[in-house]
Formats: structure tokens, C-alpha cells, sequence
């Protein structure tokens, strides 16, 4: 019954109306009065901020916030993997031999998620990261590893909540909401970023140019909390032994070791 009523709630919210109102309001110089109480219910470390809390002018600004340099040391070991984010590791494990990475005790097809059978074999056995954003979370995305950009590509429409509650009762959230992904190689081994849009808001904007990025380097941008996940070959990479589910993770932390 409850996932039933999560589901109709959320259909009945999640349209362009309820999305322009929230878009439209957070872009709005009436939402500026709202930033030092949305920074303090967050709990948000101003500390850290390039501009100070006073010089954004809408909501919308200060969540894409940029920090000051060298708030997130990037790990320089040469074989490191690091967090594209500042997140909630909420999930990891092993894709398996169907294509289905499974969150939650729910199973997602990775070929749905990527919507190109051929590419998505090639994750077949390989691991799945799932990372969450809240609003308290800084939102600009950098690079896991120091690689080519093989492709980019935009999937979906709506989007749904990719929080605790959507997981459980919401549909497909992960496979089927609006997202970007951006597949990496490095020594002929890839790595898929996938962006995935949170609930009203579609927001995700690429910032990087050129068709290689470095380890630490920023890639884009959520206007609004979402999620990204990283998927690895089979044998590509080797999550840290000290990482666990629910374990807070900064932009370039290390993760794991590209094998």
C-alpha cells in the first residue's frame, strides 16, 4: 500500500508545472532571502565556499557553489580512483552476468541505465558504485580518473527521486530518469559516469571541454541533489577495503585502484 501511494504521489507532482515552479522560484532574486537558512538547516561549511554566503544571488547559485582551492585534495597516486563527488557511497557490489546491478534488494538492468546492449556488456562482472547527493552536498561533478572521453550521450525524460524513500518504493529510478553519461578509457579499460536527474528538476550541465579530462578535474554540474554511478570493466578497477555502505565520500577521496 505505502509504495503504491509513494508512486501516485509522485506521479502526481512530478510534471513540468511542479518543475517550472521550482525551477523559476530557486532562479528568482525573491530566493536569495531564503539562502542563509536553507545553508544553516543543511548545515553547509560556508568556511569552505569561494564567495561569500552574502554574493550569491539566487538559490540556484548557491547550490552550484564552487569551493576555495585546495578544499578537495585530489589523491595524486597514479594508479588511484577518486570520487567524482561529495556523496553517500550508498551502494556497491558486482554487475551481474544478466546486467543488473541490484540496490536495495531491486534489481537494475545496466542495459536499460545505458540504453546500448553493447555497450553495457562490456560491465558484465564488473562493480557498480552508487553514490547519493543531498541538498547539503556540494553538486559539481569532477573526474574519477585521468582519461579520454570515449562518448557522451542523454537518456530519459522525468526524473524521480533517487533518495532512500525513491529507491525503495519509486520504479526504475536509477535505469529510467533523466541522465547524462560520460564513458571513460584509460589503458583500454573504461569507466561509465552516469548523472542521473533528481526528482521536478533535469538539471545536469557538462562544464568540461575537449576530449580529455584529468583525475580531479571538474565535468559538470546537478542544479538539485541526484545521484551518480560509476560502472568498471571486469578487472578494471578494486574498491578500497575500508569503504562501506553509507560511508560519507569527498571529491578526490580516494575509492579503489585502477588494476
Amino acid at each position: 500500500m505505502s509504495q503504491k501511494l509513494y508512486r501516485t504521489m509522485i506521479e502526481l507532482t512530478n510534471h513540468k508545472l511542479s518543475s517550472n515552479i521550482i525551477k523559476n522560484f530557486s532562479q528568482s532574486k525573491l530566493s536569495k532571502l531564503v539562502v542563509p537558512s536553507f545553508a544553516k538547516t543543511y548545515k553547509i561549511n560556508i568556511k569552505e565556499m569561494k564567495e561569500p554566503i552574502q554574493s550569491y544571488p539566487t538559490l540556484q547559485k548557491f547550490f552550484i557553489r564552487t569551493l576555495k582551492p585546495g578544499a578537495r585534495p585530489i589523491d595524486q597516486a597514479k594508479d588511484s580512483v577518486v570520487s567524482p563527488v561529495d556523496a553517500v557511497l550508498e551502494k556497491f557490489g558486482t554487475i551481474t552476468d544478466n546486467l543488473e546491478m541490484i540496490v536495495k534488494e531491486k534489481k537494475y538492468s545496466i542495459q536499460d541505465m545505458l540504453e546500448d546492449k553493447n555497450v553495457a556488456e562490456k560491465y558484465m562482472g564488473g562493480t557498480f558504485m552508487l553514490l547519493y547527493l543531498s541538498p547539503s552536498h556540494y553538486h559539481r561533478i569532477h573526474s574519477p580518473i585521468t582519461g579520454e572521453v570515449a562518448n557522451q550521450w542523454t537518456l530519459g525524460n522525468k526524473s524521480y527521486p533517487v533518495n532512500r524513500l525513491g529507491l525503495k518504493y519509486g520504479k526504475d529510478t536509477l535505469s529510467k530518469n533523466y541522465r547524462k553519461v560520460t564513458e571513460m578509457v584509460h589503458d583500454q579499460k573504461h569507466v561509465a559516469i552516469v548523472k542521473v536527474g533528481a526528482m521536478f528538476v533535469n538539471s545536469i550541465e557538462l562544464t568540461h571541454e575537449g576530449t580529455s579530462l584529468k583525475k580531479g578535474q571538474e565535468m559538470a554540474y546537478f542544479s538539485f541533489g541526484s545521484t551518480v554511478i560509476l560502472l568498471f570493466e571486469k578487472d578494471a578497477f578494486t574498491i578500497d577495503k575500508d569503504l562501506t555502505d553509507k560511508a560519507d565520500v569527498f571529491v578526490g577521496q580516494r575509492i579503489g585502484k585502477w588494476n
